[in-house]
């Protein structure tokens, strides 16, 4: 059974950090592009981050950029989400994704397995 298990939610002041983690079973993740999004109340669910499957390349939301850093371990079937600098406006429920392909991608519908979320609170 194909599934992503995200963890490392929680409430933070503004200007800390979190590191996300997802733990991927079911399937060889290690060649499968992942990706990180997020739907705060109210909104759409938004593109973070991706990664391809050897981590060569990675992609960006800007309101991200600079502040997140998306990273894998295939050996153990881990990716992360570190985040930094963190903002009230990052406030959501973060969502891991994985892909039936190699390539990092942004669209959401291009993915195909999704965990179930972990929530992020920033407080001002």
């Amino acid at each position: 059974q194909v599934q992503l298990v995200e963890s490392g939610g929680g409430l933070v002041q503004a200007g800390g950090s979190l590191r996300l983690s997802c733990g991927a079973s079911g399937r060889t993740w290690s060649n499968y592009g992942m990706g990180w999004f997020r739907q705060a109340p109210g909104k759409e669910r938004e593109f973070v981050a991706a990664i391809s499957w050897r981590g060569a390349t990675t992609y960006y939301a800007d309101s991200v950029k600079g502040r997140f850093i998306i990273s894998r371990d295939n050996a153990k079937n881990m990716v992360y989400l570190q985040m930094n600098n963190l903002k009230p406006e990052d406030t959501a429920i973060y969502y891991c994704a994985g892909r039936s392909g190699p390539l990092a991608v942004v669209e959401s519908i291009q993915y195909d397995y999704w965990g179930q979320g972990t929530q992020v609170t920033v407080s001002s």
